[in-house]
């Protein structure tokens, strides 16, 4: 079989790349080091100068996914300054938007494949980044009053909680379809999060600008 070629010194992206390509495609029964190998184009012996075994690989790729996250999380903060109720539909539309475009990833990302993720430093970082983004954003969001006062650890949990909850739902189809077919994705995932802030939320209001009108 000719392999196929990957930049210098890019393996360890390449063989991330192939396993979430395996994720998409067979789940996580289908992954292994010998198939992120023939994904990749390398030999068998190629992943292992950067994982010793499958679950180190795991723990690359779920650290891959929250990084992903991050770069959006991040990327809502910086472009809405000062509105922390944008901050909120926006972050929670940007972590829904990764499950549905990629939810093989997600999945294992946000799963107990990972065993002792205290083991594996980049990914423990990650993961408290990610939660400190999203402590900021709660603490915001209650000094505007969007939030009922309370412990804003407490509040992540909740709020996380009610979204991640909301894409799983999307990806194991169990959504009605009475209301599927009413409603847009977006329009749901606010009617979600009106259910915690201290006033409805208009979903036309926070419409992307191509649906209003609509």
């Amino acid at each position: 079989m000719q392999q196929k070629p990957y930049h210098h010194g890019d393996l360890k992206n390449a063989l991330i790349n192939a396993g979430i390509a395996i994720l998409a495609r067979d789940g996580i029964e289908g992954l292994s080091l010998r198939k992120v190998a023939l994904e990749a184009g390398v030999s068998h012996a190629a992943p292992y100068a950067h994982f010793a075994d499958k679950q180190t690989l795991i723990a690359a790729i779920a650290t891959d996914g929250h990084r992903k996250i991050n770069a959006r999380f991040t990327e809502v903060r910086d472009r809405h300054p000062g509105d922390p109720l944008r901050q909120l539909i926006e972050t929670a539309w940007a972590y829904t938007e990764f499950g549905l475009e990629e939810p093989g990833h997600f999945k294992v990302t946000y799963s107990s494949a990972v065993t002792k993720e205290r083991d594996y430093p980049d990914l423990a970082d990650m993961i408290e980044r990610n939660f400190e983004i999203l402590h900021g954003l709660v603490e915001r969001c209650q000094a505007k009053g969007v939030l009922l006062p309370g412990d804003p650890d407490l509040a992540v949990v909740g709020l996380w909680s009610i979204v991640h909850g909301f894409v799983s739902l999307l990806l194991e189809g169990q959504v009605s379809h009475n209301v599927a077919n009413r409603y847009g994705t977006r329009e749901m995932l606010i009617a979600c999060l009106s259910q915690v802030t201290r006033s409805p939320i208009d979903p036309l209001e926070f419409a992307p600008l191509a649906d209003r009108g609509r």
